[in-house]
Order: structure tokens, then sequence, then C-alpha cells
């Protein structure tokens, strides 16, 4: 092609790409800690965090390293915590008792981050029943062993209830129950906390991703979720799920998984006015480290890579078991 130079004037891309210096002055894309929401597990009955196999790095905390690894995520400058109980297999039963108990270990929880960060930091909780039932399943079975519905909505206002008592300043319904953002909203409203925030699981699939998180959470699932969770086939399922959610009183909404529905979270940016959030969830975690641990990637920059996309398809937060790690590096 020659030089180039004649055949091309101007047309030299490359120049904004010559060092760290411009690439950093000119990227499209940032990362703020702030934007960075890291999920916590807290196990009932332990006195030491026990390792979740399948994340390596990752545990089921005891409360009080639950406490600690809270402070150290504020102190980082991580937006927000997302708190999921796993409570003893004893005390799980077919309505999920201990997700509606006060002193249930999610409650317990709640309580313990709040007076450990108080306002420091985003003290969200998961408002779903499949940690806390001996099915594993996110509501209410009905007598054919589906799970009803309505019912389910029943056990979710109790839940937003116990957990704004417990002071959690935003509530996360992710069981893809019909009407379940209407239903917590009047809830909160009427127990006054109409000053608790609902992030709204609004695009949830039925995704094989998730499998690593069963185990973070003591699973009992039995079959699966494809009759409440979103179909992968689907994309306009999704946007009349998130008009069903803003017009119930979303604050905030969801897609999970994120990297394989990128093109999801894009439409969803692109069509509403509150902010976004995407789940880096278990399963895009551990096939990272899993791969690193192996040499195969890089393992540092693999992580930041894809954080970088989900943000630049348009989430406004996102929730990912590096959220610590990562706020420190960029801070």
């Amino acid at each position: 092609m020659g030089s180039g130079y004649g055949e091309f004037p101007g047309a030299r891309p490359r120049r904004l790409r010559v060092g760290p210096a411009m690439r950093r002055m000119v990227a499209e894309t940032r990362l703020h800690p702030a934007e960075l929401i890291l999920p916590m597990f807290v196990r009932e009955g332990v006195s030491e965090p026990v390792p979740i196999s399948a994340m390596p790095g990752v545990v089921q905390h005891s409360r009080d390293t639950l406490r600690k690894a809270a402070a150290e995520a504020a102190e980082a400058g991580v937006g927000g915590l997302m708190l999921f109980g796993v409570p003893e297999d004893a005390k799980k039963d077919a309505v999920g008792t201990p997700g509606t108990d006060p002193d249930g270990i999610l409650q317990v929880a709640i309580r313990d981050v709040i007076s450990e960060v108080g306002d420091a930091i985003v003290v969200m909780s998961d408002l779903c029943l499949d940690e806390h039932t001996d099915h594993g399943h996110c509501g209410v079975l009905d007598a054919a062993g589906r799970v009803d519905n309505d019912a389910t909505l029943l056990r979710y206002a109790e839940m937003a209830r116990v957990q704004a008592d417990a002071g959690a300043h935003v509530v996360g319904p992710s069981g893809m129950m019909d009407g379940q953002v209407r239903v917590i909203r009047e809830a909160l409203d009427g127990a006054g906390y109409q000053d608790v925030s609902i992030l709204a699981y609004t695009a949830k699939y039925a995704s094989a991703f998730y499998g690593p998180f069963r185990e973070a959470v003591g699973s009992s699932l039995q079959g699966d979720r494809k009759t409440y969770q979103q179909d992968p086939a689907n994309l306009r399922e999704s946007m009349r799920e998130l008009a069903l959610d803003l017009a119930e009183g979303a604050d905030m909404v969801m897609v999970k998984p994120a990297m394989p529905y990128l093109d999801v979270l894009a439409k969803v940016a692109e069509s509403v006015d509150v902010p976004v959030a995407a789940y880096q969830i278990s399963g895009e975690y551990s096939m990272i480290e899993a791969a690193a641990a192996n040499g195969w990637i890089d393992r540092d920059r693999a992580i930041m890579e894809t954080l970088t996309g989900i943000r630049r398809a348009g989430a406004n937060m996102i929730l990912t078991y590096w959220a610590t790690e990562v706020a420190r590096r960029l801070g």
C-alpha cells in the first residue's frame, strides 16, 4: 500500500493509541469503585469462613468475617453489598421460614453489616426464598409441586418488611414472580419504609452459568427454574418485564447474567431513565479463575476487560465477586 499518507490523508486512528497516557486520556468507558457491588454469603452456625470450591477465593462468611469483609469493601470504595443468607439445613422448610424470621441469618447479617459500616456503603439484601426452602425453589409450591406465584408474593411482602426492619437500604427481589415489585413496594410503603429502594431483577435468565452459585448458597434445588426465570432465547420478553417492573415501582433494574446477555443489557440501558445493574454471576467468575489457574489467560486483564465490556454495554452498576479487589486496583 506504500506509505499510505497520500492514499489515506488524516485517516490515522492509531494516533490515539500510541501510548498508555494517550489511551487513558481518550478512553470512552471508565470503571469506578462506586459502580461495583460485592455479593456476599453468610452461613449460619460457622465460626470460620467456608471456602466455595467452585469459586476459588469466595467464601461463605461467618458473622465475624462478614463484618470484616464489609468494612474492607467500604474502605476500598465499593458502592454496595448484596447479602445472601445460608441458613442451617434443619431450619429450611417448604415456605422458607428463615427468610421471614427476624432472627434468621440474613436478617442478622443485615444488622451486623449496618452496625459495622452504617451508611458508608449501600447495604442490599437478596429477597428470594430459594436459600431458605427445603425444595430450593424461589417460591411456595402448590399441591402439584409447581411454584405458586400469588402465594409466593405474600411471602415476598413479609420478607421485604423484615429485611427493612433489619436496616437494608435496598431489597433485591430475584425470584421472577409476576407482580413482585408492586407487592413489595406496597408492603414497604405500608410499613413506613418509603425510603427503602427496590433493585428489580428484571431480566433474570434460566442460565447454565448459575452452577457454582448453587454451592455458594447451599441450594436444595431439585429440577430447574425454567417456569419462572426467562428463556435465554428471548429479548422482547425482557422489554415486557422491564415495562412491568417500572410501572410497579422499581427504582433500579437488573440484567442477570451479564456477559451472555450484553445485547439485552444494552437494549435495557437505552430504554430507561433509572439506574441499570448487571450481575457478573458465579459461572462467569469461575470460568475466568479456572482458565487463569491453568495459565490459559491473563487473569487481571480478563477481569478488567469483562467489567469494562459490561460497563460499555450500559450498566451503571456491576455486581461482581471481584468488587473489592478491582476497587483497590482502581483506587
